[in-house]
């Protein structure tokens, strides 16, 4: 894993080891952008339509669209905050948490559920191709045709994904000005050809068909919060706080709240959106085609981004896990990982909106629980080790005993098993899915919590809070004056 230094317009080639200070140029309003691409996708129009299709008129769908946000991305935003003080992936951060054994058990997990979010990206890619090859010329989508879709898409983002951080900003930066004027464009069209009599005379809906639909759209910023620290290290240990967790709120809540209202405002004429075939073709029935066919070319350009950063913060989980490659070979195994159940989704399973939500609702679940013991980790440590991180062997300060933090395993153990009992999917029913916090799909906020909980009321872990100890290395030349910033 290369050391060298980057220069600007180069490729990254810096792997897991923390950035130094000297390299950490950043700025913080980069970050809006890339929370702006992580959303640009058509799946929260099918959400937001789920949401009318339950039952809440106009108001209550709104209310959701900003909650959603600032909850899911509020965590993004804080977790973030870990990526300026140690300079690495988050998932090479957790190693401090949870022990350079112990870190396997998490980060395995959430490198398995990326996978499920590549595929279904990857999925909605393909068939935005096939939408656009339908409308303008008349092909239909068909098994062959499936297949090279999906291999065009999933080759665009490892293209993308292995070129790094840099090409990613660059990318992300012109698709949110791009994808904002085309969103205005549907927006007009929609407030000029909508039965507005019939959105605003739809009666309430139930509370609990509030709180279930905010936390089905939480849940996707949810997936991003693991993710965050790699966006963040290459930003000055000075870097204010207020901006990191200002800025991903307000990248996604920018696009999540207005697609989302769409979405609900489409399915009053249309119902049977939420439960359409695949995620994209309604859009070539729902507008006109000068329309449709920009539009759905930068819903595509956006699921290319948000498949690059999830690809570019896997290669990072792959070689936590000690993969021992190159970040662009590991992007790879994401790839083939992708096309594999790409092809299974889109020919062989019988409901790709099911199928989606149910893995949303298991990603959030496996997500939260190392959310929870992180976020109590981060409010007691403020620097990290970048010797101990790197060093995999017994002579690591983050070793523990025998490799692992037993307090930060327990809680995260404890609270995975917990959060299952109160899901429910297609497949899967948890024995509390049927209380309160299960049927308000709030298994992943239940999560959080417990783990959060456990951890903080169990025996600290010295190494933690010593400010000589693990981190007294790393914290030279930054220290806790990043704590005033915000």
């Amino acid at each position: 894993m290369s050391t060298t230094a980057e220069t600007e317009g180069a490729l990254e080639t810096r792997g897991l080891e923390p950035v130094p200070d000297s390299e950490r140029t950043g700025r913080t309003r980069e970050l809006f952008p890339t929370w702006v691409a992580a959303n640009i996708s058509v799946l929260l129009l099918t959400m937001g339509a789920g949401i009318a299709t339950n039952g809440l008129n106009f108001w209550q769908a709104l209310v959701v669209a900003l909650v959603s946000p600032i909850l899911s991305y509020g965590l993004v935003g804080l977790i973030s905050i870990a990526g300026k003080r140690g300079g690495s992936p988050g998932m090479t951060l957790s190693r401090a948490v949870f022990g350079q054994r112990g870190n396997l058990f998490p980060g395995s997990l959430i490198w398995v559920a990326r996978w499920g979010w590549e595929t279904i990206n990857a999925v909605t890619g393909a068939y935005a191709i096939i939408t656009v090859l339908d409308i303008c010329f008349g092909v239909k989508s068909s098994t062959w045709l499936t297949v090279v879709t999906l291999v065009a898409f999933v080759a665009c983002t490892f293209l993308i994904s292995g070129l790094g951080r840099k090409v990613l900003h660059i990318c992300n930066t012109w698709a949110t000005y791009l994808f904002g004027a085309f969103s205005v464009l549907v927006l007009v069209y929609l407030v000029a050809n909508t039965p507005w009599s019939d959105v605003f005379s739809r009666s309430a809906g139930s509370t609990a068909a509030m709180i279930a639909g905010i936390g089905t759209i939480a849940a996707g910023g949810i997936s991003w919060v693991p993710t965050g620290p790699d966006f963040t290290r290459y930003l000055p240990r000075n870097a204010s706080n207020k901006a990191l967790v200002g800025n991903a709120i307000g990248g996604a809540g920018i696009v999540v709240v207005p697609m989302v209202l769409m979405g609900a405002v489409m399915a009053v004429s249309t119902p049977s959106l939420s439960k359409a075939s695949d995620p994209v073709s309604f859009l070539g029935e729902l507008l006109p085609t000068w329309i449709a066919v920009p539009y759905l070319l930068m819903a595509l350009i956006g699921m290319l981004l948000i498949n690059s950063m999830s690809m570019y913060s896997a290669g990072f989980t792959a070689m936590t896990l000690g993969i021992k490659v190159p970040r662009t070979w590991a992007v790879s195994i994401n790839a083939i990982i992708s096309l594999i159940f790409g092809y299974l989704l889109m020919n062989v399973a019988t409901s790709f909106i099911g199928s989606f939500i149910s893995f949303l609702t298991l990603l959030a679940v496996a997500f939260s629980a190392w959310i929870g013991v992180f976020g109590i980790d981060m409010l007691r440590r403020k620097t990290y080790d970048g010797e101990a991180l790197m060093d995999t062997t017994r002579t690591s300060a983050y070793w523990y005993k025998a490799g692992f933090a037993w307090q930060a395993m327990t809680a995260w153990a404890i609270a995975l098993v917990a959060g299952l009992l109160f899901t429910k999917v297609d497949w899967f029913s948890g024995p509390l899915a049927t209380s309160w916090v299960g049927r308000n799909g709030l298994g992943w906020l239940a999560t959080i919590l417990i783990a959060a909980a456990l951890y903080a009321v169990l025996p600290r872990n010295p190494a933690v809070e010593t400010p000589e100890g693990p981190g007294g290395r790393e914290g030279k030349g930054g220290g806790e004056s990043e704590l005033v910033s915000a």
